[in-house]
């Protein structure tokens, strides 16, 4: 990749002249920062990101993970180094308190940190990403012993930690989970059952592997009420830190993915007796807080993790982008509509508008994305930082946006990544250039942490009528905001505040509509509509925002800011009309279908 896989000029644009990160230095917790530190992490993780994340990034996935006779995985050594590199780096710790040897960052530049090595190497860049939300969960929720333990271990980077919810038969129905946990009263529990889809699930890059298991205890609740969570580490851990036996957690297979191949998923079994700790059946865990209370705890990393699959779609739009801004400037072919001369030399494929159709569309997506995603973790921030009332309504927007957050560049940043492919044309179709794995290293984002259709039933079920409706208000307050502060700079700004403020309206009138018919099963038949028309409502929120923030200045750069919003504000905010609609009518369709018909 000789491409960046991300814009330096982007992001200091979104951190310092739009969200004025700096003013968080005046807060206790980020005193000791500075635009310099701030500054100083993004360079580093951008030279990182391309000297040792992305030349491998190809080579990952055309030599996928294999497990071999003796149940251990095999992959290329040049994921250890760039991993051991990262680690040195500190950059695991790097939002964790000074006293856990972190560096107490910003959770907004944290984020911008790690969407280097994403856009660089999804695959490899994913081990990190889950042993930073692993080790949130825990000092949030664990114990003294078990933040000790298993956290300080994985700052450092001596451990990895996953997160294990899935099982063959329950995906994203968790109340249907069937591993038990039976404790053995020594303050120790035997886990038996078996969980898919854990990525990160086994391997041989570091000392041990945290899992945090979802699991129900004899006499538990039916139901998501009565699972709770348990630390299961691949190995033991000794009392002087050191690791110890391999704890009954088996490896069963490894999933063979259309993309995002670096990262192995797998099978586990827990308690099958391959192993038996202290000659006992059962996989050795530790409980995380109280019995049947597991679920609320794993939240706390699943809304995490669901604002970084975000930023993976995010991420991997932003480079494929980036790559057809390149190729379509030095490709040359056809000529301008109005030259006939056919002597005269072929133009670079980006004076057709067609072209430049589809790649300002991709600016529109990835650059409205990355708004939206430096937006929410700055909210994180603020939920955690910021004091009173200011901080009560940052965690209520933020809860209303995760849903957003997560699948919109999901859907929209993997469309970027198609038109990036068809910019390069037959070439974009080969393994020769990048886009194509890129295009199947970011499909996996609308389906993991929650697919499209559940964000939708979360957004629309939960997140707009939580608090009697607090969610939705907040969120109209903030956008409205906006659109005043626009309508007085009048010019384009005012003509979007105008535009986007009757799809808020909209919105919220659909909202109460539809909640109105008092049956939750109509209500909630079309909720992805409402997750697609809500989310073009935010992104083009994000961009008149970015608008307000260019205005005055000129060059290049705040030109091409202004054509995105043009675009989205003319092509693609306009699609939210016949959404709406579809909404509005109360449609039965999905409901009336019989199963036999298909």
């Amino acid at each position: 990749m000789t491409t960046a896989p991300l814009s330096r000029r982007d992001l200091d644009f979104l951190l310092y002249e739009w969200l004025d990160v700096t003013t968080l230095t005046g807060r206790k917790r980020f005193a000791e920062h500075s635009k310099e530190t701030f500054d100083a992490v993004l360079d580093l993780s951008a030279d990182m990101a391309v000297k040792h994340f992305a030349p491998h990034n190809k080579k990952a996935d055309a030599n996928e993970p294999h497990m071999l006779p003796d149940g251990s995985v095999e992959m290329i050594p040049e994921v250890a180094e760039a991993l051991r590199v990262f680690g040195e780096a500190g950059l695991i710790a790097g939002q964790f308190d000074e006293a856990l040897g972190g560096m107490q960052l910003p959770a907004v530049v944290a984020r911008a940190s790690l969407a280097w090595f994403q856009a660089a190497n999804a695959g490899t860049s994913a081990y990190p990403f889950l042993t930073i939300g692993n080790a949130n969960l825990l000092v949030a929720h664990g114990s003294q012993e078990q933040i000790d333990t298993y956290v300080r271990p994985m700052l450092e980077g001596r451990f990895f930690g996953t997160m294990c919810l899935s099982e063959p038969q329950a995906g994203s129905s968790l109340a249907d989970i069937t591993t038990r946990a039976v404790p053995r009263g020594d303050g120790t529990y035997r886990l038996t059952g078996t969980k898919m889809w854990i990525s990160g699930g086994d391997h041989e890059l570091t000392e041990n592997i945290v899992h945090l298991v979802l699991a129900k205890v004899p006499g538990a609740p039916a139901g998501v009420k009565g699972i709770s969570l348990f630390v299961v580490p691949k190995r033991l851990v000794n009392a002087d830190g050191s690791t110890g036996e391999r704890n009954d957690v088996t490896l069963v297979g490894l999933n063979h993915k259309m993309g995002n191949r670096g990262t192995t998923n797998t099978l586990l079994n827990f308690g099958d007796g391959t192993h038996t700790p202290g000659g006992e059946p059962g996989a050795v865990g530790y409980l995380v807080g109280e019995e049947n209370k597991g679920l609320s705890y794993m939240f706390h990393m699943m809304n995490e993790a669901r604002i970084g699959v975000g930023f993976v779609a995010i991420s991997l739009g932003y480079a494929g982008y980036l790559q057809s801004v390149d190729y379509a400037a030095t490709r040359t072919q056809g000529r301008a509509a109005d030259d006939k001369d056919p002597t005269s030399a072929p133009v670079p494929i980006n004076r057709h508008a067609d072209v430049r159709r589809m790649l300002l569309a991709q600016k529109a997506y990835v650059e409205g994305a990355l708004a939206l995603g430096l937006y929410c973790a700055k909210l994180v921030d603020d939920q955690e930082t910021a004091e009173g009332e200011a901080a009560t309504r940052a965690g209520l927007l933020l809860d209303t946006l995760t849903p957003i957050v997560k699948s919109w560049p999901s859907q929209w940043c993997l469309e970027a990544n198609s038109l990036a492919i068809q910019v390069h044309g037959g070439y974009g179709y080969t393994r020769d250039y990048d886009v194509e794995q890129f295009y199947r290293d970011n499909r996996l984002n609308p389906i993991h942490e929650g697919t499209h259709g559940i964000q939708g039933l979360d957004l629309l079920g939960r997140k707009v009528i939580m608090q009697g409706g607090a969610g939705l208000a907040v969120l109209a307050e903030a956008v409205g905001a906006t659109i005043a502060r626009a309508g007085s700079v009048g010019g384009p700004a005012a003509e979007y505040a105008s535009q986007l403020g009757a799809v808020l309206d909209r919105v919220v009138a659909t909202t109460g509509r539809l909640w109105g018919t008092g049956d939750p099963a109509v209500a909630l038949a079309n909720s992805s509509a409402y997750l697609e028309a809500f989310g073009h409502m935010v992104i083009a929120w994000m961009w008149l925002e970015q608008v307000l923030a260019a205005d005055g200045r000129s060059g290049d750069f705040y030109e091409g800011k202004r054509a995105a919003a043009r675009y989205f504000f003319r092509y693609e905010l306009p699609k939210t009309g016949p959404q709406l609609d579809l909404l509005d009518s109360l449609d039965r369709t999905l409901l009336d279908v019989d199963p036999a018909w298909f």
